[in-house]
């Protein structure tokens, strides 16, 4: 029986309010937006050593990150504000790839607009 696999954690649907874009009224107030986060771990043991969250990702950790890039300051572009979580999410320790989704679910009436970057070992 094989004693370790992939880890992937995820995050999905995290929903809030950022300031974000370039028109006049996304300036003027903060607009929703949903954030999905793929984290790869590589190769960890199907059990951890023990049940101490200590040694492990505390995805509490990657919640409060996502939450903090996003709302620090106003940024114009998605395709800004996506790097810039990618890029903090992969400083973890033992993260060796992200995915992350950031989409605008007000711009539009009848869409939501949304980038995916992908970045390290998938």
């Amino acid at each position: 029986m094989s004693k370790a696999g992939t880890q992937i954690l995820t995050l999905t649907g995290l929903r809030f309010d950022a300031n974000l874009g370039i028109l006049d009224h996304e300036k003027a107030a903060p607009q929703p937006i949903r954030v999905d986060a793929e984290l790869n771990l590589g190769t960890q043991p199907l059990l951890p050593r023990d049940d101490d969250i200590r040694h492990v990702l505390d995805y509490r950790k990657v919640r409060k990150i996502v939450i903090d890039e996003c709302t620090a300051e106003h940024v114009n572009l998605l395709e800004s504000l996506i790097g810039k979580v990618a890029h903090r999410l992969m400083q973890l320790p033992g993260v060796i790839g992200v995915r992350v989704r950031i989409a605008k679910l007000e711009i539009f009436d009848d869409c939501e607009v949304a980038i995916r970057v992908e970045t390290g070992q998938w």
